[in-house]
């Protein structure tokens, strides 16, 4: 059983990486804020598969809801952020998707 645990985690931090890579170069502000939302999520299931490796489940819900919590007001503030300076619209979202495609 730890053994399958310990390498769904190993394939989850992979998961992550990518995860990190659209965040870092994602080609709009959106894809930014969404790609944090996934690495939240995937971190949440980290701490809950780090938490059957360490037999410690209980003490690791509690660190994966209180993540999984400051990752949503980290989200909604960054979003909150980028709609209140403008930066986001729907029409800069268009052109960037035309030069990716180009």
């Amino acid at each position: 059983m730890h053994t399958f645990v310990l390498v769904v985690a190993v394939l989850l931090s992979l998961m992550i990486l990518l995860t990190l890579y659209r965040v870092v170069l994602g080609p709009t502000v959106l894809d930014r804020i969404v790609g944090l939302t996934v690495l939240g999520a995937k971190t949440t299931v980290l701490l809950l598969l780090m938490g059957i490796l360490f037999n410690a489940v209980d003490m690791f819900v509690d660190i994966a809801l209180s993540y999984a919590l400051l990752n949503f007001i980290a989200v909604l503030g960054a979003t909150r952020f980028f709609l209140r300076r403008r930066s986001v619209n729907l029409e800069d979202e268009r052109i960037a998707r035309e030069e990716v495609q180009q």
